[in-house]
């Protein structure tokens, strides 16, 4: 069994979720490619507490209520994760996903990818490996100051769905939240617990949803067969 979790953003501000291409909201894309997907049972949608009807109303209205419900989110991505784990009733080697919300363009086999990379190693996530070249570097009162490069061929650029078996992920946020750590993305508490995270190809495609000139693109994907 296969859960996937959707977070619809971690800003009181952010309603990008909400915006459309050709004319369906950007969460409807996203449940569409996961309800695809046969392994997937059931799929939670993490919201803030303001948005729960507009939400609800938005899974009647696309006919997704079987398979897909409503939790009440928190203030960052962490804590909604976190409160949608807690909603879930499944068993510790059940495969959890999780997914942001604003990524549109995410396609079923990309999914199904990372559904076997985690059946076969307990922790995926979906990364692009980076174009161009890193450079780390200090910061300083007048700027940033390179302190060395880094090898393009060690980076990837982290996209979702990250997920892991259920108990493997269950475990690292409570560790996370026993210790009072903020990670940038469910990888990052895998990696803090001592799990190993495996890399599943990405696509350019799958990008977040961030300025407007995005809803164009995915518009020009749409239109252009690149995507569903």
């Amino acid at each position: 069994m296969a859960a996937g979790l959707l977070n619809t953003g971690e800003r009181p501000t952010a309603a990008k979720q909400f915006l459309s291409i050709q004319g369906v909201p950007v969460l409807v894309h996203c449940l569409r490619a996961f309800a695809s997907v046969a392994q997937i049972m059931e799929v939670l949608v993490a919201v803030r507490p303001a948005e729960v009807e507009r939400v609800r109303e938005l899974i009647a209205q696309y006919d997704f209520n079987a398979r897909v419900r409503v939790v009440e989110g928190g203030a960052n991505r962490q804590s909604s994760v976190r409160n949608a784990l807690a909603a879930l009733v499944v068993a510790d080697d059940d495969i959890v996903l999780v997914h942001d919300a604003v990524r549109p363009l995410v396609d079923p086999a990309t999914i199904e990818r990372t559904i076997d990379a985690i059946e076969r190693h307990g922790a995926a996530i979906v990364g692009l490996p980076a174009v161009d070249t890193i450079k780390q570097v200090e910061r300083t009162a007048e700027g940033a100051l390179i302190t060395s490069t880094v090898p393009r061929e060690r980076i990837v650029q982290a996209q979702t769905p990250q997920g892991a078996r259920f108990g493997l992920l269950h475990r690292a946020f409570a560790e996370a939240e026993a210790d009072e750590f903020a990670g940038t993305d469910e990888a990052s508490l895998l990696e803090r617990a001592g799990i190993e995270v495996w890399v599943v190809a990405g696509s350019a495609r799958n990008f977040k949803i961030t300025q407007p000139g995005d809803l164009e693109l995915a518009e020009f994907y749409l239109a252009h067969g690149s995507a569903r």
